[in-house]
């Protein structure tokens, strides 16, 4: 993300890091998993990371808000459709407003979320810092707690100003990568040792990377995005270079010729890009990627944002794609170039599930489904729960607005939650109606532990998805009421296939 550029919407260690999970050494291919096609997410799609993790995708992008919103599905196809829930929000001033290039990394038998953030009222983009959050356990949507900002002396404004944070793991050692400024370069790579996922060793950064050829300047000269790829003992660092606003956003490569990683002279630069605009597939400004390997181990995957139009910019135009990529004789990633959207792929080798086509929302407390009553079509039909079953009138469609919230659309009906007559009391009925694009009939999905349990938090009320009295009957009544943190208010999403 270019400082001067206010981009609108913005661009033991484990084997289940990201990083390190591409090195694996390759069998044979085996069969193809679900077919996909590009965009796998189509709402805020800038900036993806992804991770595979016992047997589910899970991915998060850039919300540009308060808050960070996670996707999970047991295939890649199946992203696309998957609820996007809310693992983290921040309100605190010096860091509560502009989210961007979230990654998660699996340190130390715990997820380490970065990301960066700015100050609450703020103007873009100077106040830009990169936080990091920690897991509760080993599930990677969560929940989360703040740890530490990660920000250097040397960098500037701020001192501190740093983006697209992400860790790389070399030589026994683990070090922050990022996105800044040091002793008035423009916009570059930049490397600090940590002692810890959460802390750095050192207050500086090093600079192991400028924007010093051509392909590296279009619009503005920019290096971030930065990622570690590993494989047979070799090292890359894949970065995003030029500005994001133009078509020219691509990726370039360093690899690491050995010595101290901190000193720019162990990385040698390609000469070209390793990936760019596809002028003849429509795809445009390709970059800010992530890494991950397919279910089986046998297949390398880029996941990437990209823009439809030459003229996309910045923005929310921006949607997540991936594809396979393959490896050259000398050992160096062959990416290839952007596929097209909307051609049909074959998924990444070794999914064994069937791609959800919507979900089931059952009661922590009753171990009982959210029922359209009598499997009514009609508007003001209660909602309520009832002993889980194969009918479409348990079965919600969970659509993400590209607004930070969803409507959960039930499959019998085609009708949406509601909240009788928009109330913001305690008690309300919780109904369904046709679609009227109001805050009553948008929710948000909200991490509350770490077995999967989310609440229903109405945006029109603040109130939560509760069931009467903490009752376990068919037939007891959904409501809404204030946050109690009880099993009645929780909810667990059941793919249905």
């Amino acid at each position: 993300m270019l400082r001067t550029h206010c981009r609108a919407w913005f661009a033991g260690v484990t084997a289940l890091f990201t990083a390190l999970a591409v090195g694996i050494p390759q069998p044979a291919s085996a069969a193809p998993g679900k077919p996909y096609t590009n965009p796998i997410n189509a709402q805020k799609g800038a900036d993806p990371w992804l991770e595979h993790h016992n047997g589910n995708y899970y991915l998060i992008t850039t919300t540009g808000t308060n808050k960070l919103l996670m996707r999970k599905s047991p295939t890649l196809a199946g992203l696309a459709t998957a609820p996007s829930v809310q693992v983290w929000e921040d309100t605190t001033p010096s860091r509560g407003a502009n989210f961007w290039a979230p990654e998660m990394h699996f340190l130390n038998n715990r997820w380490y979320l970065y990301y960066s953030g700015a100050q609450v009222g703020a103007a873009c983009c100077d106040t830009q810092r990169t936080h990091v959050l920690e897991s509760a356990g080993t599930d990677p949507m969560g929940p989360y707690t703040y740890k530490n900002t990660l920000a250097g002396s040397n960098l500037t404004p701020g001192p501190g100003w740093l983006i697209d944070a992400s860790v790389l793991q070399l030589n026994g050692s683990l070090y922050l990568l990022g996105s800044g400024f040091v002793n008035g370069s423009e916009q570059s790579l930049v490397i600090a040792p940590m002692s810890n996922p959460y802390t750095l060793a050192s207050n500086t950064f090093s600079v192991i990377s400028q924007p010093t050829n051509p392909w590296e300047r279009s619009g503005s000269p920019v290096n971030e995005g930065a990622v570690a790829l590993q494989r047979n003992g070799q090292t890359f660092v894949v970065y995003s270079a030029s500005y994001c606003g133009t078509a020219d956003y691509k990726l370039g490569m360093l690899t690491y010729a050995g010595g101290d990683p901190l000193s720019a002279s162990s990385w040698t630069k390609s000469a070209n890009p390793i990936f760019q605009r596809n002028d003849a597939n429509g795809v445009y400004g390709p970059g800010h990627n992530g890494f991950f390997t397919s279910p089986d181990g046998t297949e390398s995957w880029i996941v990437y944002h990209a823009n439809a139009a030459s003229n996309g910019g910045c923005g929310n135009t921006r949607t997540t794609r991936a594809q396979k990529f393959t490896w050259n004789a000398d050992g160096t990633p062959n990416l290839g170039t952007p596929v097209a959207t909307g051609v049909t792929l074959d998924g990444p080798s070794g999914e064994t599930a069937a791609t959800p086509t919507a979900y089931r929302i059952v009661n922590r407390n009753s171990g009982r489904c959210l029922d359209v009553a009598n499997g009514s079509t009609a508007d003001g039909a209660d909602v309520m729960q009832w002993g889980c079953h194969s009918g479409t009138n348990q079965q919600w469609r969970i659509e993400d607005l590209g607004n930070d919230t969803s409507r959960l659309v039930n499959v019998g009906s085609g009708k949406v939650l509601d909240v009788n007559a928009c109330g913001t009391a305690d008690g309300t009925n919780i109904q369904q109606w046709s679609w009227q694009n109001n805050n009553c009939q948008k929710f948000r999905l909200v991490v509350t532990d770490q077995s999967g349990w989310v609440r229903l938090v109405n945006v029109g009320s603040g109130k939560v998805a509760d069931v009467t009295n903490c009752g376990t009957t068919n037939g007891a009544d959904v409501r809404q009421w204030s946050w109690l943190n009880n099993n009645c208010q929780q909810w667990q999403l059941q793919p249905v296939h």
